[in-house]
């Protein structure tokens, strides 16, 4: 591995990106980014903004719930992070009688907060870069089957070394590069956070899904938490007796807003991104994966958003579940568009003929390069049968027929050895679940699997063409009428007086078997390509860096913590149109559509606001009042929530989407079009302050500029 090393040496002291593309990791900051940044207008040093020894930036960010970002705004451990990112938490506390979603919260002291269950924040402690401890004793011409072992062994041993000299922390030894290069985090989890405010969603998801990843935006997409920590400031479960947590450091949040030029950066969580991605994936995304998940999801959503527009309880029954599926059923439309639309795979091809030219020229055959992108290819084409039935699987049936889930949850007992507990957690799944509506959902999946699946699961041979004569919404009818796991009270009693047979017995978990039996077959059927794939994406990855000494390379986004920096810039989407870099609430009056409501209602509130002008020190320069604004900084899902930060590193702004016309950005970076599109920060502080009253919050943080 000994040229694997002095690569990544290399890649340390590389020339500063040029563009804004990056996902950049914090150790790195110093050698490899803060002369660009500083050059930009950045007035921070790399050590203010990631430390090894002392509090910095980085230490008022966390991971909030599974998938967002958040950050900290005052030494109370008061929080900040998209509306959208706390919407399960909101949606799990509210009903009819406290539409939460519908009529937001505001808590007007801190024992007013609402506890949120099961929602936690994760602090990142300490960043390590332990490749030699997990690659070091990999030979250069390991196949993929010793690699995996090797560095699992490796894996394992420095998990438990790093476990016992951190103890109560949690620790994640993370790949990059395809993984030619690891980074060990040390993680600080606390269970104790508690819902402090929300907007209604009229304000929180202004816009809906007709306005999703679209520009100009006029969503104010925030919400508010606290972190709770037990008398030691450390990790506690909830307890009444808990005391928000002190926090060592916390972002200033700065009222002088944006201007076209500024200089601006985001640190979070990025989620998940494929630049390295070749035209065999990106064929595969087009051809196959995307298409599928499009079609299924647009068939499931529209049954639920007709049953939630007829009734309030099951809008917010399924207000969060819907609102999941649609934003990642968007993101795949607009995916495919922007592929198609920018010539990203035929720019992937001729990057792969000049790499396979080179790898021929300059390496050896045993060294791995050569036979890269052929590995890619032969995987792709064993691959495509298999994953498309488990997508099939996956989408329509194990996560798009509900029923399932607790009828897999009872298979696996042989006995319900904590009552309590079971049914405390059956009652917080059956409040979210309407069994009228996902009847209609499983008549139209199991019809859809029918007609496009190559290899059905055995029930529809067994039980619907033998027992119902193919008639599929017939055997839904029989299934509903007939589980034990479509009513509480049936799985209340079952608790009381269980039997595994009886489980065994029952249709749901008949189908489910059924089900999982092929999704295991299939699962098995990719395993020697997956190895093959791996195996070639690792060789592949390394070999471009070979290649390309003298370039900056970024690791694609895997939900650790990274710098992106750019600018506030416009952009012009098409000929002839140039979007501004921000909006205002002006905007929000015009886009008020009494024939939509669900997505175009303005409270009257805010109405009385805007005619008055009550904008307070919130407004711009020009006396308008900031909505949102535009950065070309470079962001995908997971870093909903972020902060984006000025020069001085003060909070501007919460990232919370993408432009429609750079959808194909997780695989091709679009300079030119690619934009962040982020909730401006004082339009944050004008809805806390003049639509909620709720003043007390903007006293605890620390606000910074605004000067006439």
């Amino acid at each position: 591995m000994k040229r694997l090393f002095m690569l990544f040496a290399a890649l340390c002291v590389s020339a500063s990106a040029s563009a804004d593309e990056g996902m950049w990791m914090l150790p790195y900051l110093q050698k490899m980014n803060i002369r660009n940044m500083k050059e930009r207008g950045c007035k921070l040093s790399a050590e203010e903004i990631y430390s090894i020894n002392k509090s910095s930036l980085k230490d008022a960010i966390v991971i909030f719930g599974g998938g967002c970002t958040g950050e900290i705004v005052s030494p109370e451990g008061l929080l900040f992070t998209n509306h959208h990112c706390g919407f399960g938490s909101i949606q799990a506390l509210s009903s009819v009688e406290h539409d939460y979603l519908k009529n937001g919260f505001w808590a007007m002291s801190q024992a007013e907060e609402l506890p949120a269950p099961g929602l936690s924040v994760r602090f990142i402690r300490k960043i390590m870069d332990v490749t030699p401890e997990i690659v070091g004793n990999v030979p250069s011409t390991a196949g993929q089957e010793e690699y995996d072992r090797i560095t699992s062994e490796n894996i394992k041993a420095l998990s438990d070394k790093l476990s016992e000299e951190h103890p109560g922390m949690q620790i994640q030894i993370e790949p990059f590069f395809e993984g030619n290069q690891f980074f060990a985090f040390v993680v600080e989890q606390f269970r104790d956070v508690r819902l402090v405010g929300t907007p209604p969603q009229s304000i929180g998801k202004f816009g809906g899904d007709t306005d999703n990843w679209m520009w100009p935006r006029h969503t104010g997409d925030f919400s508010i938490f606290r972190v709770y920590a037990g008398p030691d400031n450390k990790p506690a479960d909830y307890s009444p007796e808990n005391r928000p947590y002190k926090a060592d450091k916390y972002l200033k949040v700065s009222l002088d807003g944006v201007d076209e030029g500024d200089f601006a950066m985001i640190m979070g969580f990025p989620g998940s991104t494929q630049r390295y991605a070749t035209s065999y994936e990106i064929d595969n995304m087009l051809r196959v994966s995307n298409p599928q998940r499009i079609f299924i999801r647009g068939e499931r959503q529209a049954i639920l958003w007709e049953d939630m527009l007829a009734s309030d309880k099951v809008r917010i029954q399924y207000a969060s579940k819907y609102a999941g599926s649609s934003n990642y059923w968007k993101n795949s439309i607009g995916m495919s568009r922007g592929i198609e639309k920018l010539n990203v795979k035929a720019r992937k091809q001729e990057q792969e003929a000049a790499f396979q030219a080179w790898a021929e020229q300059h390496t050896l055959p045993e060294e791995g390069y050569v036979g890269a992108l052929p590995k890619i290819r032969e995987a792709y084409e064993t691959l495509e049968v298999p994953s498309a039935g488990l997508q099939y699987l996956s989408e329509s049936m194990l996560r798009g027929i509900e029923l399932l889930a607790p009828a897999m949850t009872f298979s696996r007992m042989t006995e319900v050895k904590e009552p309590a507990k079971v049914a405390k957690a059956m009652a917080n799944w059956y409040k979210d679940y309407n069994a009228p509506t996902d009847r209609k959902v499983a008549k139209r999946m199991l019809r859809i699997a029918r007609e496009n699946m190559k290899t059905l699961p055995s029930f529809y041979a067994e039980i619907i063409d033998k027992e119902f004569g193919g008639d599929s919404d017939a055997y839904v009818d029989w299934l509903y009428d007939s589980s034990i796991f479509v009513s509480e009270d049936n799985v209340k009693a079952l608790i009381d007086d269980y039997s595994a047979e009886k489980v065994a017995a029952d249709p749901a978990v008949v189908l489910a078997n059924s089900v999982l039996e092929l999704y295991k077959e299939l699962s098995a059927a990719r395993g020697d390509a997956f190895k093959k794939l791996s195996e070639g994406s690792r060789k592949y990855v390394a070999g471009l860096m070979l290649q390309q000494p003298d370039k900056a390379w970024a690791s694609d986004a895997n939900f650790t913590i990274r710098l992106t920096y750019g600018r506030v810039l416009p952009y012009n989407p098409a000929d002839g149109i140039r979007y501004n870099h921000y909006t205002t609430l002006k905007g929000v009056m015009e886009k008020e559509d009494p024939k939509n409501p669900a997505e175009f209602t303005v409270p009257a509130k805010l109405k009385e606001l805007y005619a008055a002008r009550d904008f307070g020190r919130y407004a711009n320069k020009q006396g308008e009042l900031p909505v949102a604004f535009l950065a070309d900084c470079d962001i995908t899902g997971g870093n909903s929530g972020s902060p984006v930060m000025n020069a001085r590193g003060e909070l501007i702004g919460l990232a919370f989407d993408g432009n429609w016309e750079a959808m194909s950005g997780d695989v091709a970076f679009e300079p030119e079009l690619q934009r962040t599109i982020s909730v401006d920060v004082r339009y944050v502080l004008f809805i806390i302050d003049k639509f909620a009253g709720a003043s007390w919050l903007l006293d605890e943080m620390t606000l910074v500029g605004g000067k006439k």
